[in-house]
């Protein structure tokens, strides 16, 4: 059925001319969009299937209708483990140190609910299209149990097949009871890949390869991940220099910087993205600038393990393609993308003043950004032909009260909202903030009896 949106109080385009229309209205047949202009304008045919009744029509009266936000980064798995005492103060490396032997208690059924409990969240902020990285699959877990739960729920998603190789035994920071051996990781990669990857425009599903960080799997996994990869045409995903430990890590096993250590693997490109790099030094900035390797900036997680502030402005500056980024659920405790995108803003102005990013930038990169990062040009914009994502926010909510001079800046300078409506790939998935895909107060009793069973399986353990 062909779905119309009518009278936006603005519609955010993100097109090439940044276009934002008041009283806007857009057309959408399947998964594409088909015309995006005032509502004054609608043409004729589709004015006729208004009138008629052919066509679904939603009334955007008193909202501001922006493209669907795009994550980058994340660990779904994690929202099992939130705001856990033990790693409530802790840097990265001690953080990780205290959730390994819980995390290897995680069960297929953990993964699958999880993975819904976050999407849900992603999608009630305005997420239409996310990455999820994950890493260790104890318990007979696999990267299926995550993409049956993201086929459930309808969210545009990009399954980041990630593992860990390199245990304590061997010099990593991993227990060994977590890491798989690197002949059974590439073979389940490329099953991944040959049975659910669509390169498709309008994709729902993309599986990258994504082997977890430097101090967890060996130089040998990540050339032949890079080699994987190119040779079926899909994205390398990794963490990278995310705070100081990090980086005296390469330098002690390397003898290299980060970014040298990703360009000596060959993951450097337009098809791959870095995690964080919060410590990426001028060298790395130019490198990732000069080959289109993207970044997922993270801000909530870098302030929450006091990584410290990524110098966005500079690698937006230079043209490194930086995307959002929620991270995982315990070293972020939520995942809301509109609060990200403010976070992004107001960091950046921690770090390099006031004009160091407007509100419309750090909304161009939660869109964009996002898209431009995870190799997409049919994602982060609505004009004809691209998909169709879209969310709208009410403005007549108590957080934006006094902010009509400005609705577009008030999305990333106010309380973060939840979306009003939501569509993804022309399918509503949010109606009246209220989602249609799932039980959602089902799911939320069973992620809260499994969090329990994951935290006494834990203890029983240690």
């Amino acid at each position: 059925m062909t779905l119309i949106a009518l009278n936006a109080d603005v519609l955010v385009t993100m097109d090439a001319q940044r276009r934002e229309i008041r009283d806007g209205a857009l057309v959408a047949e399947g998964p594409a969009v088909q015309w995006v202009g005032p509502t004054a304008e609608l043409p004729p045919q589709y004015r006729r299937m208004v009138d008629d009744g052919s066509a679904q029509v939603l009334d955007m009266r008193g909202r501001v209708v922006t493209p669907g936000l795009v994550n980058t980064h994340h660990h779904m798995y994690q929202s099992l483990t939130r705001a856990v005492p033990a790693a409530q103060d802790a840097e990265l490396f001690s953080w990780l140190t205290n959730l390994y032997m819980l995390w290897s208690h995680l069960t297929p059924e953990m993964i699958a609910v999880s993975t819904k409990t976050a999407m849900a969240e992603l999608m009630l902020s305005g997420c239409t299209t996310t990455s999820d990285h994950l890493y260790l699959f104890p318990n007979g877990s696999r990267l299926d149990d995550s993409i049956a739960a993201a086929q459930e729920m309808g969210m545009r998603f990009h399954a980041a097949r990630g593992s860990m190789s390199v245990g304590r035994s061997k010099g990593g920071l991993p227990p060994d009871v977590v890491v798989e051996d690197e002949a059974a990781i590439l073979r389940d990669s490329q099953r991944l890949v040959e049975q659910y990857h669509d390169s498709a425009r309008h994709a729902m599903l993309r599986v990258v390869l994504a082997p977890c960080s430097p101090f967890s799997v060996s130089r040998d996994l990540m050339r032949e991940s890079a080699v994987m990869a190119r040779h079926y045409g899909v994205s390398l995903h990794t963490h990278l220099a995310e705070n100081d430990n990090d980086i005296a890590y390469s330098r002690e096993k390397f003898g290299l910087t980060p970014a040298q250590y990703a360009e000596d693997l060959g993951w450097v490109g337009h098809d791959v993205w870095h995690a964080h790099c919060v410590k990426l030094d001028d060298e790395g900035i130019a490198l990732f600038a000069r080959t289109g390797t993207g970044v997922a900036h993270c801000p909530c997680s870098n302030m929450r393990l006091a990584s410290g502030i990524a110098p966005v402005r500079a690698m937006r500056d230079a043209g490194v393609p930086v995307g959002l980024g929620v991270d995982g659920s315990a070293s972020n405790d939520g995942a809301h993308m509109l609060g990200e995108a403010r976070q992004a803003m107001l960091l950046q102005r921690v770090g390099y003043g006031p004009a160091a990013m407007s509100a419309r930038e750090a909304l161009e990169i939660a869109t964009l950004g996002g898209a431009r990062v995870l190799n997409r040009d049919d994602i982060g914009a609505l004009a004809p032909g691209m998909s169709a994502d879209f969310v709208a926010f009410d403005m007549s909510s108590v957080g934006y009260a006094g902010a009509g001079h400005d609705p577009v800046a008030a999305l990333v300078f106010c309380t973060p909202a939840n979306v009003a409506a939501s569509v993804i790939n022309g399918r509503e998935v949010v109606r009246d903030g209220e989602l249609l895909t799932a039980d959602l107060p089902a799911v939320l009793l069973r992620h809260r009896a499994l969090a329990r069973t994951l935290f006494e399986r834990a203890s029983v353990g240690a």
